[in-house]
């Protein structure tokens, strides 16, 4: 009677469904199974349940001012539902090409969604803002998913590449920005010092102990330099003072 009988194996982290003449018979968890086959009529589908990580790249795109840049985009999913899964795609074939199907589709749908956001800034405001957009999940996109049988559980931008005439034009904005803030600072830092000085000439114009000291800090200067006669005061209280 053995031969009346098929063996299926179910690895860890998958999901088998047993289909039985085309029709889905039941859902196996991991192990080892002998399946009463009478007629050659069972086909077994592993699917995985664990997340998986796909990476594309060299998408390219027109910004709102007419910038083409290429772009590249991370997204991790798993499968959540298997039946439903299964029924979106035709089972001619082996499940590797059934999924690689799926991940092309997803690929498609997420490429989409982020040259819709590109495609509505200008290059000037992408490149500002260019570490922010990171997170790409939509509730429309989760949605097309889980009508998949998919759980979308991230998608995020990986990095954009803008043509190298834009690069320098970026690279010479940024250093005339840089260049005029430290202008403006020099610019803020003289005036300041202007007020300063200005205030304290207005302090020194009416103040006779400033005055005074004033002036003999300069008779000191010019004593240093030799002998002098000087004249402090009128000259019939004082007299002179050599």
């Amino acid at each position: 009677m053995r031969i009346f009988r098929k063996r299926y194996q179910v690895k860890p982290n998958t999901v088998g469904f047993l289909y039985r003449n085309n029709i889905l018979e039941q859902q196996l968890s991991p192990g080892i199974y002998k399946i009463r086959d009478w007629e050659n009529a069972t086909e077994l589908f592993c699917l995985p349940e664990t997340n998986k990580l796909i990476t594309v790249t060299n998408q390219e795109v027109l910004t709102k001012d007419n910038i083409a840049l290429r772009f590249s985009f991370n997204y991790l999913y798993r499968i959540a539902d298997g039946k439903k899964f299964l029924s979106n795609f035709t089972l001619d074939r082996n499940i590797y090409s059934v999924i690689a199907e799926a991940e092309q589709l997803l690929s498609n749908m997420i490429q989409l969604v982020i040259r819709t956001v590109i495609a509505d800034m200008d290059s000037e405001t992408l490149n500002e803002k260019r570490n922010g957009l990171t997170d790409f999940k939509t509730v429309d996109l989760e949605k097309q998913a889980a009508d998949l049988g998919i759980l979308i559980e991230k998608v995020q931008l990986r990095d954009i590449t803008f043509p190298k005439s834009i690069q320098d034009l970026f690279s010479k904005h940024l250093e005339a920005k840089i260049r005029a803030k430290a202008e403006l600072e020099n610019a803020r830092t003289t005036v300041a010092t202007a007020r300063a000085l200005k205030n304290a000439s207005e302090l020194m114009k009416d103040d006779d102990n400033i005055r005074f000291f004033q002036m003999i800090e300069t008779i000191s200067k010019i004593a240093d330099k030799g002998k002098h006669t000087f004249v402090i005061g009128e000259m019939n209280q004082l007299g002179k003072s050599k």
